[in-house]
């Protein structure tokens, strides 16, 4: 499919204006591939009356039948076989259910050179090699979780001289061993090269706190970041705000805030989402975002908080083209940001209530059948 490795391959990360003639022709080649080869996805387009031909304008968008992620948990739904594959990630799995995400080699292609650009513009790529410490999980062969495969996958934006993972399986669960990250810590704040720390900002909150009361404080070398990614998950009551925690990090290990990244994404939607230089994220061109009204599902403005609803043709092993999250956020227009980057920004606000989530979800099996993909 030509046209997701055009719209993938451009070199103007946040130009949206620029690129919505690509972006229109990759969803609809997308929307109707999956129609072609999923008939759990050809059903529930047929149930809601929706054609690829209808989708001419960003307006538009909105008639795309929309998946939420909570039925991704509950059933699996794929448009290639699994021969077809390149391979399959799973979710977090912390509400007890997982998605499973399968992803085929145009998609691979696609989302390469895609990282690397916003790699480059965000800071993230760098020749130094540097030291890992991985607030995530050790990979394994039984761990095919995203997050896990996202966390290795940032080691390599530079050159890897060594890592060290928090979470270590043992007895087939993963256990935190947070003082020994502080005693890698400690050997490493004295290396010439530059420390990376990666991953959840859960487990970094934690071990910077167990730091501070150990009376432990450290001047990390010149050039370390810290890149937070996949959220605080199952310890969302102990969420804190980012001022606080990036205070915290420049009085213990001595990274300042322009040296902290944050991600977001799905492993439904794997679209790599980089916080500016003021911590925001902006749209990137690969995607484009949907804020719906919880009763409705209707499209709201600009500036009006709803259900996140995420767009990408990245995908053709997994009809994942158009997912409703179970988040809550609200777009602002990127001049309000003042980082120079022109596309709206995504704010995050929570997670919606679960019985919302629900309906959605029951409606999306009733238009599949509750069918689940071979």
């Amino acid at each position: 499919m030509l046209s997701r490795q055009k719209l993938f391959w451009l070199s103007r990360p946040y130009d949206l204006a620029g690129t919505e003639r690509a972006f229109l022709r990759a969803v609809r080649d997308n929307c109707a591939y999956h129609i072609r080869h999923c008939p759990a996805y050809r059903t529930l387009a047929e149930g809601e009356g929706f054609s690829p031909e209808q989708v001419r304008a960003v307006e538009d968008l909105k008639r795309i039948p929309a998946i939420p992620t909570l039925y991704f948990k509950r059933h699996a739904i794929f448009s290639m076989p699994r021969w077809r594959r390149c391979f399959e990630v799973t979710s977090s799995g912390t509400s007890g259910s997982f998605s499973r995400i399968r992803f085929d080699w145009g998609c691979v292609l696609a989302e390469a050179p895609m990282v690397i650009r916003l790699g480059l513009l965000h800071g993230l790529a760098s020749p130094v090699p540097a030291h890992y410490v991985v607030l995530g999980y050790r990979p394994d062969r039984k761990n095919t979780t995203g997050v896990t495969r996202t966390m290795w996958g940032l080691t390599w934006f530079a050159p890897p001289l060594s890592r060290h993972f928090v979470l270590e399986r043992r007895e087939g669960v993963y256990v935190p061993d947070l003082e020994g990250a502080v005693r890698a810590l400690e050997k490493l704040s004295r290396s010439p090269f530059p420390v990376r720390l990666i991953g959840f900002p859960s487990y970094l909150w934690f071990g910077l706190t167990k730091m501070k009361e150990m009376g432990v404080s450290l001047k990390l070398p010149a050039r370390s970041r810290i890149i937070l990614a996949g959220g605080w998950k199952q310890h969302y009551q102990e969420e804190v705000e980012k001022p606080r925690l990036y205070s915290l990090v420049k009085k213990v290990l001595g990274i300042p805030e322009d040296h902290i990244n944050e991600l977001f994404g799905a492993v439904e939607h794997p679209i790599f989402y980089n916080t500016c230089r003021n911590h925001r994220f902006h749209v990137p061109a690969y995607a484009r975002i949907l804020i719906r009204d919880p009763r409705t599902l209707e499209p709201l403005p600009m500036g009006e908080t709803g259900i996140i609803n995420l767009i990408s043709p990245l995908m053709c092993a997994t009809p994942t083209v158009s997912v409703m999250t179970d988040d809550l956020g609200v777009l602002e227009p990127g001049a309000s940001c003042g980082c120079g980057i022109a596309s709206p920004v995504l704010n995050i606000i929570g997670r919606v209530g679960l019985a919302g989530v629900t309906t959605c979800a029951a409606g999306a099996a009733q238009l599949l059948g509750e069918e689940e993909g071979l």
